[in-house]
């Protein structure tokens, strides 16, 4: 696990895997930094040194990135002693700060001004000029007559040919960001070095002219040549079968390295990077990705995604949170053989809100699906300072103790899974008790944390089991680990003369999909509270809430806010038969009203009340029990709500 701060992120987006932050993959020691940038880049650049940072914990991912600054990329990339080249820079527009980094590019032949004298250091670094800065780091273009007559198509083209722009996005003209910057120099450090070779040369007047000139990759036998890729060289010279040396390779000196047949922890194919032994991050091959659903997949579906040559002659790795073993998986478990036109059932226990992802590899002949689950997690307790830590209640997923490991429940389990989270690893210091969230689940441990968003106080017009819920004209459907409180809504009726739990109101908790994962109710039937007056004192007829006294079951007394629009149990002459809406529309002022409501509550602390009876002159509560007593006495009584 690594040691790192992941922000609870309240912007899910609509893209499958911005949505999934796996630990090590997430770049969470920059705050601004999503998984829709280049995160692993960022990552690697961050710990070699090359790029980091600001003084507020920023990367600046979108900012614009200027000549000057791009001299700066260089140098920290190349290892430059910048302090021995203060003061040798030709350029007279080139502020001091940049002046020794602008100067050690110049020397070593990076770099060349728009002039003898101006670099032109303000203006933004183009895509192509940022790739011939990169290039000539690799060897590239060590000869004006490599340019032709056009040197950015020249750039392109090369860049294209040892897959420099991959995962860039900016054009050649465009202006780079630090986000598009840090990719490209990632790609570098993945690419071969060469030395140029000529067959000699001639000179007229002040042009020399080099015949047949050639770029060899620099190959090695040592092992360092082999900590970034192990590919080897194919010419026909005495380096045959030497291991390419790739520019991180030469930098680094077996240093920085890369894993690049790894797995993720949700079993996707993954890249590994190290440094100074020390595991940087893994981040998922998304190049490989092929499709991604939220809703059910059936056999039908995955036949016709890959077709039958790759179902039948690839390999299949079928992982279901990570795990693999059907013993463990149970339902969840599906193999190949069931990738067929006819089958219409869904694989395993895909379904609303489970993200499976298919990762096809053509070169190794290999397909990855990953299943990954969300769950519903609330905080059994405030964040604990003293240990760093918050303990968590996960729903619909069981722990299977003897093994560690821990899959998704069926819909008849009967409790909370318990995990704690380390404040190393998530920004929980603001954590509160029943604060709720979104957490998918691998290896044992919670890997990532969102919060969700939440329908606060919504009503429910109708509701069907394990289907869906529909609030104010909109339906919800459940996701397959929707947990939500079955003795409320699973004896709802719709019958207005025999439940009135559609006059009640709840919590719809959506996933980052936007199905329905929870459902609490807001408003408890014996939920009271005593109401003494109401201080109307203006026209309430563009008016919404008004302050109010009330006195609570455990003895409170408090001044609330009170929701006038949707309040009901006083009619407008101010008597209490329950037939109108609360003080709708009254001018004058009312002193004491006396009566018994059940309330809801909004996120803003505006109460919403109902009366359950007529007025009374009672207006001492004892207990609990003296509450529910006289609500059951004289309710049925009171007014019809």
């Amino acid at each position: 696990m690594r040691n790192l701060k992941r922000a609870l992120s309240l912007g899910l987006t609509a893209a499958m895997i911005s949505g999934l932050m796996v630990m090590g993959s997430s770049a969470a020691s920059y705050a601004d930094v999503t998984s829709e940038n280049n995160v692993e880049a960022i990552e690697v650049l961050e710990a070699v040194g090359i790029m980091i940072g600001d003084e507020n914990g920023n990367f600046n991912p979108d900012q614009n990135v200027t000549r000057n600054e791009m001299a700066v990329v260089m140098a920290n990339l190349m290892e430059y002693n910048v302090a021995t080249y203060k003061d040798t820079s030709p350029f007279t527009d080139v502020p001091s700060w940049a002046e020794p980094y602008v100067a050690a590019c110049w020397t070593n032949g990076i770099t060349a001004g728009y002039s003898d004298t101006i670099y032109g250091g303000s203006d933004t670094v183009t895509t192509a000029q940022a790739a011939l800065m990169l290039m000539k780091a690799l060897g590239y273009f060590q000869y004006a007559s490599d340019f032709g007559g056009d040197w950015q198509l020249a750039t392109t083209r090369q860049g294209n040919a040892i897959d420099l722009f991959t995962g860039v996005d900016s054009g050649v003209t465009q202006a780079m960001t630090r986000n598009d910057v840090a990719q490209l120099v990632l790609n570098t450090l993945r690419s071969g070095t060469v030395e140029a070779s000529t067959d000699g040369s001639w000179t007229i007047g002040d042009v020399t002219i080099n015949n047949n000139v050639q770029y060899s990759y620099i190959t090695s036998n040592q092992t360092y040549a082999t900590a970034i890729d192990d590919v080897r060289s194919t010419s026909n010279t005495t380096d045959a079968g030497r291991s390419i040396v790739e520019l991180g390779e030469q930098l680094y000196m077996g240093d920085l390295e890369l894993k690049n047949n790894d797995t993720d922890v949700f079993g996707r194919p993954a890249r590994t990077w190290e440094y100074d032994s020390q595991k940087i991050g893994t981040y998922m091959k998304t190049e490989l990705l092929k499709q991604e659903y939220t809703a059910k997949v059936t056999g039908r579906d995955m036949y016709d995604l890959l077709g039958s040559n790759v179902i039948n002659n690839y390999t299949f790795y079928i992982s279901v949170d990570g795990e693999t073993e059907r013993d463990i998986l149970g339902d969840a478990y599906f193999t190949e053989a069931q990738m067929i036109r006819s089958n219409d059932d869904a694989l395993g226990e895909t379904g609303n809100g489970v993200l499976t992802q298919v990762y096809v590899n053509n070169i190794d002949k290999q397909v990855h699906i990953a299943v990954i689950n969300t769950y519903l997690a609330i905080a059994a307790e405030d964040y604990d300072e003293k240990n760093d830590e918050l303990d968590l209640d996960v729903y619909k997923i069981d722990d299977l103790v003897a093994t560690g490991h821990y899959v998704k429940a069926s819909t008849e389990a009967t409790g909370p899974s318990d995990f704690t989270v380390s404040g190393e690893d998530f920004d929980i210091e603001n954590v509160a008790e029943d604060d709720r969230y979104l957490v998918t689940v691998a290896g044992g441990e919670i890997q990532t944390m969102e919060a969700p968003e939440i329908l606060a106080g919504s009503t429910v017009s109708s509701f069907r089991i394990d289907k869906y819920v529909v609030s104010e004209g909109t339906q919800y459907d459940f996701a397959s680990t929707a947990e939500y409180d079955v003795e409320t809504l699973e004896n709802w009726t719709g019958i207005a003369d025999t439940s009135n739990l559609k006059d009640l109101t709840y919590d719809i908790i959506l996933d980052q999909y936007g199905y329905a994962i929870g459902v609490k109710l807001v408003e408890d039937p014996d939920q009271y509270v005593f109401l003494t007056g109401i201080d109307v004192n203006y026209s309430y007829l563009g008016s919404r809430t008004a302050d109010a006294n009330a006195i609570f079951t455990d003895g409170r007394m408090e001044s609330i806010t009170v929701n006038l629009r949707d309040s009901r149990g006083v009619k407008n002459d101010g008597t209490l038969d329950g037939t109108g809406t609360l003080l709708s529309g009254v001018a004058n002022k009312y002193g004491q009203i006396n009566t018994w409501c059940t309330y809801t509550v909004n996120n803003d602390n505006v109460y919403t009340l109902k009366e359950v009876a007529v007025s009374t002159s009672k207006n001492v509560i004892d207990d609990d029990t003296d509450v529910a007593q006289y609500a059951q006495d004289v309710g049925s009584n009171g007014a019809t709500i």
